[in-house]
């Protein structure tokens, strides 16, 4: 089971992938095994040399009691030490972000993020230009096969 940010490709340039673990509470892993997490309008900060993912939606537990999360709380990104220091290098560059991608659960949950670069208007229509040109040839393909 994975949870995609699909807008990220639209509006983004990416050069380099980390995957990170998250500091989450019980009742947040509970809501993202049942689906209900929002990873498109997040985005990750460093505070103190500690990277954070902030602005992810997380569902409260339905079934929680009064010790249930906040569904926005800022949540630790767990990466070593020499990652941190070389992502914290690059983000000082202007224009680059830190965008996570994709949230996935194998054994742990984790997350990838992704080092990223703004595109400006005329790389988002040559991309859909490429999207529109490659659905083409997929139905002319499939077009030609029927007869």
């Amino acid at each position: 089971m994975s949870i995609l940010n699909r807008r990220a490709r639209f509006l983004y340039h990416f050069i380099e992938y980390y995957i990170a673990g998250i500091q989450l509470l019980g009742t947040e892993v509970k809501s993202i095994r049942q689906n209900k997490v929002n990873i498109m309008e997040s985005f990750c900060q460093m505070k103190h040399g500690e990277l954070y993912s902030i602005n992810m939606y997380i569902d409260e537990y339905k079934f929680g009691t009064n010790c249930n999360h906040s569904s926005k709380r800022e949540r630790k990104l767990l990466l070593k030490k020499q990652e941190l220091i070389r992502i914290n290098k690059k983000l000082k560059n202007p224009g680059l972000t830190l965008i996570p991608i994709e949230l996935f659960i194998k054994g742990y949950i984790k997350m990838r993020i992704v080092l990223a670069k703004g595109k400006k208007t005329h790389d988002k229509r040559e991309s859909l230009r490429k999207k529109d040109f490659f659905r083409e040839i997929k139905q002319s393909f499939k077009l030609k096969n029927r007869i």
